[in-house]
Parts: C-alpha cells; sequence; structure tokens
C-alpha cells in the first residue's frame, strides 16, 4: 500500500508554493516599475499596469516559459493569501483591524488568481490586449450590474482605500519586521527600501480607490481604473513626468521588498 504524502510534506510544500508566490509577485511589480522607469526617461518601457507587464514578458525569449512560472507563482501567492484569510496563522484575530486586513487578504487572493489566468490566456493566445484599466472597469462594471451595484462600486472602493493607508502604515511603521527572519546587516538596507515600497504601494491603491468612488458617483464603470490610469493621471499633474518616475521607482521598490519576502519571511501554514 502506498501511502499518500505526510501532513509535513503538505506543509512543506505550501511554504514553497507561498515562497514562489512572493517571488511571482515581485517580479511583477519589478516588471511594473521598471517599464515605467524606461517609459519616463525615454528608454522604451510602457505604463501599462501589471496587466502590460504580463504581456510584455510574452514577448521576451522563452517568453512563455517565463509567464508559465509568473502564472504558477501567483497561484501559489493567492491560495496563501486565502489561508492567511481563513486559517489566520499570522494571528489578526477578528477585531476590526484584524477583519479588515483578513477580508484584504480575501481580495488580494482573487484579484492575483485573475492576474494569473490572465497570465495563462497570454500563452494560450499568444497576446491580446493588456487592459490593465478594461479589468477595473469590466470589475467595476459588474459590480454595478448587481442589486444595489452603485454601492457595491463605492464600497470597493472604500475597501481600497483602507487597504492603501494600511499599506502607507505598514511601511511607515516598518510592521514587517514581526514577519521577518533577516539579519541586522540585511535590514540595514532592505527596511528602507522595503518601507518605501509599501507606502507607495499603498498611495496607488488609494487612487485607485478614489477612481472606484468616482464610477460609483458618476455611475459610470468607466471612471474606475487600475495602475496604468494612476500612472497616466500621475503623468498629467505639474511636474507629473518627476512624479510618475517617483510612483515608479517605489513600485519597483514594492517588488523588490515582495521579492524580499520570498526569501526571508516567515511562512507558517498552521494546523
Amino acid at each position: 500500500m502506498v501511502n499518500g504524502p505526510s501532513q509535513s510534506d503538505q506543509k512543506q510544500a505550501l511554504v514553497y508554493f507561498a515562497r514562489l508566490g512572493y517571488a511571482a509577485r515581485g517580479i511583477v511589480y519589478l516588471l511594473v516599475g521598471g517599464l515605467a522607469t524606461l517609459a519616463v526617461i525615454g528608454r522604451g518601457g510602457q505604463t501599462e499596469g501589471s496587466r502590460g507587464a504580463l504581456q510584455w514578458v510574452l514577448g521576451v525569449p522563452l517568453g512563455d516559459v517565463l509567464l508559465s512560472i509568473i502564472a504558477a507563482g501567483l497561484l501559489g501567492y493567492a491560495t496563501w493569501r486565502s489561508i492567511q484569510a481563513i486559517k489566520d496563522p499570522d494571528g489578526h484575530g477578528m477585531s476590526a483591524s484584524g477583519a479588515v486586513i483578513r477580508i484584504s487578504m480575501l481580495v488580494s487572493a482573487v484579484t492575483h488568481t485573475l492576474l494569473a489566468f490572465f497570465a495563462v490566456s497570454l500563452i494560450v493566445t499568444l497576446g491580446g490586449s493588456s487592459g490593465e484599466d478594461g479589468g477595473s472597469q469590466s470589475f467595476a462594471g459588474w459590480l454595478m450590474g448587481q442589486p444595489f451595484g452603485r454601492w457595491l462600486v463605492g464600497c470597493a472602493g472604500l475597501v481600497l482605500i483602507g487597504v492603501g493607508l494600511a499599506l502607507v502604515s505598514k511601511g511607515w511603521k516598518a510592521k514587517f519586521d514581526c514577519y521577518f527572519d533577516m539579519k541586522t546587516a540585511t535590514q540595514t538596507w532592505a527596511y528602507p527600501l522595503c518601507r518605501f515600497g509599501l507606502a507607495m504601494r499603498g498611495l496607488v491603491f488609494a487612487m485607485v480607490g478614489g477612481f472606484y468612488l468616482l464610477a460609483a458617483y458618476n455611475v459610470d464603470p468607466d471612471d474606475a481604473g487600475g495602475i496604468a490610469d494612476v500612472f497616466n493621471t500621475v503623468r498629467d499633474q505639474p511636474f507629473g513626468p518627476w512624479v510618475l518616475a517617483f510612483v515608479a521607482v517605489g513600485l519597483f521598490a514594492f517588488g523588490m521588498y515582495s521579492v524580499l519576502e520570498s526569501v526571508y519571511r516567515k511562512v507558517e501554514p498552521g494546523g
């Protein structure tokens, strides 16, 4: 009789899957920030957000293979986020703040699952439209079509703003420290990078939430937007290119933070 994998083996596999997920998310944001930075300085690049970054990967040598690995990693990250939300291995509890954190983890699981499916669709169709903002508008349109849809879109915007402010706070106060197992010498250069990246991603999230609130106010899902729309909005402001470069570098820093998580974060699936 052949025995199946033990519970210990299953937990270890989940740890590896989660770390692959953090790395995949990091790669996506490194591409988003890096490509946007190149676009600002006139070295090519693009400001098309996460979906555009995945589409860019498809165009490089062995892009379909790389995209397959990223897609698997994003599914791993979504799985881990679901476990964090449901089993609460990090001990957030069911207080008001803990509930908000766990709900945001479920939202993250859904968004990264959709991003993984988008990556797979690119491999199958060998291209297609990046549609970063199209994804946000489609989701807002779907919400708008539900009962009390306008209010659902508004609530989605408030959740995104709340998550964004929580990320800013996490970066400012270095709340990630308790989840890292990192030597002090590494912390010296890594922690400032992590704090900047988290804060910038939080500001981007808050802006995306603002677009959802605008869509709810105007009852128009086309007003919703994603990272690409944030880039375009920032670029149209006074000193726009400089501010856009600052945002792009911040998202690149968040990508580095996520890659560091894949190595140094404590991943404890629990029972």
